[in-house]
């Protein structure tokens, strides 16, 4: 049986990709006994296969990253100094950063946020944007009289509505 050599994204699809691993490490042996992983065994202890398969999906991802930051490189040089700091410019190239990183990381069931893709992004911190900073200082917390008067008002509604609801259910008639 010949194995397929590409899926529709034009890359090996992952049972094929976990067996060419298996077979290309000499771990899949067909026509051989199960033996155990004794020290004269001779197959690898299990450790050493997930290792060579780690390995495996570290290079990939690496792969992975190195061309997400090429492609956001390639799209910063359309960027100029004088708009590097703004948002509505960055966002876009920064967002497909961060996508290619995350997508890149799922496709090969690696976990994200992951040390190399933060390296990526701090990457791109440190090159682009470490002289950005914020001309109008932005409050998260409103005002405290704005604060209070938020607090203030539901408490003195409860009062009024309780003595609405008393009222009205006083009138004496049957409810339906």
């Amino acid at each position: 049986m010949a194995p397929r050599a590409q899926t529709g994204s034009g890359q090996l699809s992952r049972g094929l990709l976990l067996l060419w691993a298996l077979l290309g490490t000499g771990l899949c042996h067909v026509g051989t006994e199960a033996e155990g992983f004794g020290q004269d065994a001779r197959t690898r202890p299990p450790i050493a296969m997930f290792n060579q398969l780690a390995q495996l999906l570290e290079e990939r991802y690496t792969n992975i990253t190195q061309y997400c930051w090429e492609m956001f490189v390639d799209l910063m040089r359309n960027v100029t100094a004088s708009e590097l700091c703004e948002w509505k410019v960055i966002s876009r190239p920064y967002s497909m950063l961060q996508a290619c990183l995350e997508d890149g990381a799922d496709h090969l069931h690696y976990g994200y946020p992951n040390a190399l893709a933060e390296r990526f992004i701090f990457q791109s911190h440190h090159r682009y944007f470490h002289n950005c900073t914020r001309e109008h200082q932005v409050y998260l917390d409103p005002p405290e009289d704005v604060l209070l008067a938020m607090i203030i008002a539901p408490i003195c509604l409860i009062p009024f509505l309780v003595t609405l609801v008393i009222w009205r259910s006083k009138d004496g008639k049957a409810q339906p």
